[in-house]
């Protein structure tokens, strides 16, 4: 069922770009490919940035409630529950995003096997309408002829480490896919007047019998997550094949882009619009 929901669609949308692209090139195919998904995504993006907007309004808000709660974590934690759940703030909303991602990525890894495994497999993937296109026959007919580089000279089907040989533009892939998933992270991270702690600062506080803050144990394994979550990326992405790599790269790319845009260029729309929320709540 997977296969016929999401598989083959991707697929065949990949096929069609290829079949438009001149000289047929994979890679051209998937960039373009992945910048349709990301504009597609943008309202999903923009109502996300928005949620985060409004929850910077609310940070007096959360203050006061952290004030009278006077040591109370669970008081607190409910209050402020209550208070997202008033002005319609759904802070885990940014993972409606992922979940469409790992779909599409799980998919693209499925498409990068058939290319590189199961060419002899194409047609049984191929919508028939658009087997009488030429560029897909000929695939269909000739499929070792296929096109699996970018630019000519890119394997996409190869890991930055295959055969035994680095592959300096898989390795630059990866690189810019951990930087820009850095930057991601860094563009929606709560903004905060005084520097967060450190993890061990908060464990030997609790060690020493201190009641830990839950805001600022949150803060601080967030600022962990933004720095950790890159390393991990690029490891990632070194030992799968280029097109995996070129995919999430160019899609960070984007997704950086349009967040940047969003924060800074739309900043009046989207102040007014958190107002909205918080103001058709009250």
């Amino acid at each position: 069922m997977f296969e016929t929901i999401v598989v083959n669609p991707i697929f065949n949308a990949l096929m069609l770009i290829y079949s438009a692209v001149p000289g047929g090139d994979f890679g051209v195919a998937l960039i373009i490919f992945t910048i349709i998904v990301r504009l597609l995504m943008y309202p999903l993006v923009k109502n996300q940035l928005h949620q985060t907007k409004a929850m910077r309004k609310l940070q007096p808000e959360l203050a006061k409630i952290k004030k009278n709660a006077k040591g109370n974590k669970q008081i607190e934690a409910l209050q402020q529950m209550e208070l997202y759940k008033r002005y319609g703030i759904k802070p885990l909303r940014s993972i409606l995003i992922l979940i469409i991602q790992l779909p599409i990525f799980i998919a693209l890894f499925q498409v990068i096997r058939v290319i590189t495994l199961h060419r002899d497999q194409v047609a049984q993937h191929i919508y028939e309408p658009f087997k009488h296109i030429d560029a897909i026959k000929a695939v269909i007919e000739h499929p070792e002829n296929f096109n699996h580089t970018m630019l000519g000279f890119i394997d996409l089907t190869k890991t930055a480490f295959s055969d035994n040989k680095l592959n300096i533009a898989i390795l630059v892939l990866a690189l810019i896919s951990a930087a820009t998933q850095y930057i991601m992270s860094k563009q929606t991270m709560p903004t905060n007047n005084k520097p967060p702690k450190k993890f061990r600062e908060i464990m030997a506080e609790a060690a020493s019998g201190k009641e830990s803050d839950p805001s600022e144990m949150s803060t601080t394994m967030m600022n962990n997550m933004v720095k950790f979550m890159p390393i991990m990326m690029f490891f990632i992405m070194i030992n799968l094949p280029g097109a995996l790599a070129l995919y999430t790269t160019v899609s960070n790319l984007v997704a950086t882009a349009q967040q940047h845009y969003l924060l800074q260029k739309d900043t009046e729309e989207m102040d007014e619009i958190a107002d909205e929320i918080i103001e058709s709540k009250t």
